[in-house]
């Protein structure tokens, strides 16, 4: 269900709370104040990734430290959201310094593993590759040099064999080395299923009827809820119209989604726009001939949202703002 209705900014809000007291206004520098200092910290650690990525830095710690302490002066939405986006940067950070850390303590070295075992086969140090052994003795020296014994391997083959209960496959290492040319798959044909000229025929006109009276509908009942829009606003034009109050059906759930979906349409064309009140609260209220061609000019500054109303949102609204009988009757077309 898409609204068009523009996010207030900062300077919005101020308009909005334009008839507040003193105090007020000094909250709204407070928070002003929080929302920079967060916008600071956010933009802070990002630029600051790879020190605190560090294993033996503590900037992690000592930034939420200082949003806890921002924390404490968080009243409003909009500083919670901010507080929660610098949950969620942290807490990607400190998944990433976790992943750096090893549980065991213990991480496997290929050269000490190497050593090892070359300790294990029996190398010698101390005497060459010329000395002894067989004549390929001076392939099995190491980088570090050094001599094995001539059953060096078959040593090792001893021992390995204790931890198998059969002998591993034979296979290549470093693959086959019989190089035959790929089997090239027959392509086979599906029999395409026939259809009757009738049927591809009547088929297109079918939806395309369809379609042309479901927008048409459409359209009409667009139509009809401006036309109450209008009619509700020149009866008081100094009261405003809630936005809840002209959607919600309280008799039916489906009736209201269908509403909403309507009026978005209003907004997109710019027939209607929707601000808020002293209460920032939503309100709604039909655009003039000359307010439209300049909403039809501003139509790129627009924006457009997603509501998410589910059936007991729909009830808490009805009970908190009394509502007892649609603003937007139903229209009940005889069945033929």
């Amino acid at each position: 269900m898409l609204v068009g209705s523009p996010a207030p900014s900062d300077e919005q809000e101020e308009v909005l709370n334009s008839g507040a007291s003193n105090g007020a206004e000094g909250d709204d520098t407070s928070r002003r104040q929080i929302r920079h200092q967060y916008r600071e910290l956010i933009n802070s650690v990002q630029q600051n990734r790879e020190d605190i990525l560090s294993s033996r830095s503590n900037k992690l710690t000592e930034a939420l430290q200082e949003c806890n302490k921002l924390f404490t002066g968080v009243s409003q939405a909009r500083e919670a959201a901010l507080d929660a986006q610098f949950l969620v940067l942290a807490t990607n950070l400190g998944k990433e310094k976790a992943n750096q850390l090893h549980s065991d303590m213990t991480v496997f070295d290929p050269t000490a593993f190497a050593e090892d075992l070359l300790k294990f086969m029996g190398l010698n140090r101390l005497e060459s590759g010329g000395k002894g052994g067989s004549g390929n003795d001076s392939e099995d020296e190491g980088l570090s040099g050094g001599f094995l014994p001539s059953d060096a391997w078959q040593k090792l083959g001893r021992e390995a064999e204790k931890h198998f209960r059969r002998a591993p496959a034979f296979h290549y290492m470093l693959g086959t080395f019989k190089m035959d040319p790929p089997v090239v798959r027959q392509r086979v044909e599906r029999q395409r299923k026939k259809n009757s000229t009738e049927e591809l025929r009547a088929m297109p006109a079918q939806l395309k009827k369809m379609d042309e009276s479901h927008q048409e509908a459409t359209e009409k009942e667009v139509e009809r809820i401006l036309g109450l829009l209008q009619t509700y606003f020149q009866d008081d034009p100094d009261t405003p119209i809630s936005f809840f109050d002209f959607v919600i059906d309280p008799e039916s759930f489906p009736r209201t989604v269908e509403n909403i979906f309507h009026v978005s349409f209003l907004i997109r064309d710019g027939l209607a726009r929707i601000k808020l009140d002293q209460d920032k609260l939503p309100v709604i209220e039909p655009l003039k001939q000359d307010e439209e061609k300049e909403a039809n000019q501003d139509y790129r500054e627009r924006n457009q949202g997603v509501i998410a109303l589910s059936p007991q949102d729909w009830r808490d609204i009805i009970e908190t703002f009394e509502i007892t009988e649609p603003m937007i009757p139903q229209v009940y077309v005889p069945s033929e």
